[in-house]
């Protein structure tokens, strides 16, 4: 399952509806774009050195999924059929759609806006 940088954030601060979507899947992958958000966000945060450490964990347990060329060609699918759609969706979640097609994986989130995604499935808590 692929994490959305709100289902991190929510796992990160012990959501228990958040842990609980994550905790039986076969593994965790964290898409280096989310991996840039929740870092931008983490260090604006008064407890950024608490946050560093669980991530720290986390990133040990899961798999960095990086951007590749055919990452590339998936994210123009997807902003190409969203566009024509008239249902355009942020550039770093289209990257994360992207993602989820080019490796069958669902994405945990709370964004419905990934429900607009052809071949992309949504899991929410």
């Amino acid at each position: 399952m692929i994490l959305d940088t709100n289902a991190l954030s929510a796992i990160a601060d012990g959501q228990a509806d958040a842990v609980a979507a994550a905790r039986d899947v076969r593994f965790i992958a964290i898409p280096v774009v989310v991996l840039g958000e929740y870092l931008y966000g983490t260090s604006q945060s008064r407890r950024k050195a608490e946050y560093e450490s669980w991530l720290s964990g986390m990133l040990a347990a899961s798999r960095i999924l990086d951007l590749t060329a055919e990452t590339a060609a998936r994210y123009t699918e997807v902003r190409l059929e969203l566009k024509r759609a008239g249902t355009p969706i942020p550039s770093n979640d289209a990257w994360i759609a992207a993602l989820c097609r080019q490796h069958s994986f669902p994405v945990l989130s709370r964004d419905k806006h990934f429900d607009l995604v052809g071949g992309v499935r949504r899991v929410s808590w």
